[in-house]
């Protein structure tokens, strides 16, 4: 259902795309433009294409070919480059190579036909679309390791400076967080900062701001 639904609106979402053409001002790159215009994109065409995008953008057509394939385009490769399809009007390893390297997310060839333009924007920007979400989850991921690694190493600094084992070292961290209506991950986080710059050893001095909050606690403190 959620592709489903994400399918729908790449396609109602075509009228309002701002498309890029990169493509020399010939029969192939004439029809390029007359076609997107007839969904109705907006289209700006540049040639030859520039290091860096002149106008914001959904998607982009590029025209490789001998003289742009040594070119360095740094927005091809960039982390939130808008879906790029490749004009080949020849098909060899160099062209191939060429493709891989400015990363496309689809393919049309010369000379460029009606059918088939319409479905390589939508596979385009669904594979963009994906891409994305999957780095997405990547980076997700690797907040969560991050989180989970600072944990273990605030646990070890209690259990080694309280003597204390990895149960109740989580428990004190919990405590903490929900004595002082703080998330764990900002009590992990003032845990190791005190271990860090204070460089604290000793078990009653390890973490000041939990021996802090353990004066406050007794009898007329």
């Amino acid at each position: 259902m959620r592709n489903k639904s994400g399918t729908s609106r790449l396609l109602r979402d075509l009228r309002t795309l701002r498309v890029i053409v990169f493509h020399p001002n010939d029969q192939d790159g004439q029809d390029i433009i007359r076609q997107l215009q007839r969904i109705g994109c907006q289209v700006q065409a540049f040639w030859p294409p520039a290091e860096r995008l002149p106008v914001d953008c959904d998607l982009v057509f590029l025209a490789v070919r001998p003289e742009t394939i040594a070119l360095d385009l740094p927005w091809t490769t960039a982390e939130k480059k808008p879906p790029l399809i490749a004009v080949v009007d020849y098909e060899n390893p160099t062209t191939i190579e060429a493709m891989l390297k400015f990363c496309v997310n689809g393919v049309v060839a010369s000379p460029v036909k009606s059918f088939g333009l319409l479905s390589a924007v939508v596979i385009a920007r669904q594979i963009a679309a994906r891409e994305a979400e999957q780095q997405k989850q990547i980076e997700r991921l690797d907040q969560r390791l991050a989180g989970i690694r600072r944990l273990t190493k605030a646990k070890a600094i209690l259990m080694e400076t309280r003597g204390i084992n990895e149960e109740q070292a989580y428990e004190i961290i919990r405590e903490q967080a929900m004595s002082k209506r703080v998330t764990t991950e900002e009590i992990v986080s003032a845990i190791i900062h005190a271990n860090e710059i204070l460089g604290y050893r000793d078990k009653t001095e390890a973490v000041p701001e939990l021996k802090l909050v353990q004066r406050r606690n007794k009898p007329g403190a």
